[in-house]
């Protein structure tokens, strides 16, 4: 079998505000906007990803399916800043012991610590203590 040249160049989100999900994670990452097209808003490229927003009026129809882990140093730290920036805590994942928070628009994603942390076999974290 020949080995794959595959590789995800692009992350891209459906919006019903792009302009509103860009800027929360511009801010977030700490990755300017550098571009717009069509239903579009694109996030500068960095380690080979993109990360854009497309327009959408499709709801999303429950649980995402894909989400993102953002690792920090101190978790409770970053997530008092996402709160600021927009972002909420969903408090249904706790007992899961990841700290899940969604942005602007309901999409899920992780704060993780950058260090290791231990998964039990129910796939619980113990990082939130």
């Amino acid at each position: 079998m020949t080995p794959s040249s595959a590789r995800i160049s692009a992350l891209v989100v459906d919006a019903e505000d792009p302009e509103l999900l860009a800027a929360f994670w511009s801010a977030l990452l700490d990755r300017p906007v550098v571009g717009r097209g069509g239903p579009y808003v694109w996030l500068r490229r960095e380690n080979d990803l993109v990360l854009g927003f497309q327009r959408t009026s499709a709801p999303t129809p429950g649980k995402n399916r894909m989400h993102v882990d953002i690792t920090s140093p101190d978790p409770a730290a970053e997530q008092r800043r996402i709160e600021a920036l927009g972002g909420r805590r969903l408090e249904q994942y706790a007992d899961g012991g990841f700290l899940v928070l969604a942005d602007p628009e309901g999409n899920e994603f992780c704060v993780i610590p950058e260090g290791p942390f231990e998964i039990d076999d129910e796939g619980r974290a113990d990082y939130l203590g």
